[in-house]
């Protein structure tokens, strides 16, 4: 098992952030802007559903590990940091699914 994490998939998306876009595909997608980078993680959620509902589970990982990146690169575009959600999710352990649903 790796020792991989997205908090570093984070670490790694803020450094090629600072990068230039000929040698980032990150800061390529960065400097399309904020809408470009939502329909990039768009894109990649419809592909990871496809592949969860054809029971395909090598192509799934694979779509999920795209959620996972492109993610993490909308969140940045918009300066929200994993730990800002990380917390709202620990808020959110306090109640019970149905309960916290209820209140949104």
């Amino acid at each position: 098992m790796s020792n991989f994490t997205i908090a570093d998939l984070e670490r790694r998306i803020n450094d090629r952030a600072s990068a230039s876009a000929e040698e980032s595909y990150t800061r390529k997608l960065l400097d399309k802007g904020v809408a470009q980078c939502a329909k990039k993680f768009g894109e990649e959620a419809v592909e990871a559903v496809i592949a969860a509902a054809g029971e395909d589970r090598e192509r799934l990982v694979g779509e999920a590990a795209d959620v996972l990146y492109h993610l993490l690169v909308m969140l940045h575009s918009r300066g929200v940091t994993l730990a800002d959600v990380e917390q709202l999710l620990e808020t959110r352990t306090k109640k019970s699914g149905l309960e916290e649903k209820a209140s949104r």
